[in-house]
C-alpha cells in the first residue's frame, strides 16, 4: 500500500486493550526508532484500547519504568479506538482479539496486522501477551517482542512511503556509489 506523502502522513495505530501497557509501549518505541531513522516527520504513531477503561490515564508504571529503562519517551496519555485509529493506513494489533475487533471495524484487511508478524524470528500468528495481571517480567519481554518487531515494521512503513527496506538501495544510488572502474554489485 501506497498512499500521497503531499496530502498527510503515514499513520501507524498500535491497539491493546486497555492503552496503558501494550500498545503505548508499541508506540513510543516505534516513534523513537523513526526519529532515529529520520522518518518520524512522515509518519504519525497513536496508540489505542479497544474499550474505554483508562481513556485519559498514564501508561501503567510498570510499562513507563521498561520504558524509561531502555531510553524511551514515558510521555502518554491513554485512549479509547476512534475513527482516527481506525483510518490508519497500517493497524497493529497485539493479539488475535485485537485484531478481530479491528478486522471487524475495517474494509481493508490488509491494513491490519499482529505486531509480532514483523518479527522475522517469529511466528506469523504469535500475540504480545498482556502484561497487566503479571509481575514485571511480563513487561521486559513484552519490550523485547516489540524491538524484535520494530525492524520488520520499519520495513513496511519505508515500503508504505514507497522507500527502499534498510539495506537495499535502489538503481539510482547503487550506481552513484560505485566508481567508474567498480562494477555495480
Amino acid at each position: 500500500m501506497t498512499f500521497d506523502s503531499t496530502t498527510k502522513a503515514f499513520h501507524v495505530s498500535f491497539v491493546c486493550t486497555g492503552n496503558i501497557c501494550r500498545s503505548p509501549m508499541a508506540a513510543l518505541v516505534f516513534g523513537e526508532h523513526l526519529r532515529r531513522a529520520g522518518l518520524s516527520d512522515r509518519v504519525e504513531v497513536s496508540s489505542a484500547g479497544t474499550g474505554p477503561w483508562h481513556a485519559g490515564e498514564s501508561a501503567d508504571p510498570r510499562t513507563s519504568a521498561v520504558l524509561a529503562d531502555h531510553g524511551y519517551s514515558t510521555e502518554h496519555t491513554a485512549a479509547q479506538l476512534d475513527e482516527h485509529h481506525l483510518d490508519a493506513d497500517l493497524l497493529v494489533a497485539m493479539d488475535a482479539g485485537h485484531l478481530r475487533v479491528l478486522r471487524d471495524e475495517v474494509q481493508d484487511a490488509d491494513r491490519v496486522r499482529l505486531l509480532r508478524s514483523f518479527d522475522p524470528k517469529s511466528d506469523e500468528w504469535a500475540e504480545v501477551p498482556d502484561p497487566y495481571f503479571g509481575g514485571e517480567r511480563g513487561f521486559d519481554g513484552v519490550m523485547e517482542m516489540i524491538e524484535a518487531a520494530v525492524p520488520g515494521l520499519l520495513d513496511r512503513v519505508r515500503a508504505g512511503l514507497g522507500l527502499p527496506a534498510v539495506g537495499e538501495r535502489s538503481s539510482a544510488s547503487s550506481a552513484e556509489t560505485t566508481s567508474p572502474s567498480e562494477p555495480a554489485s
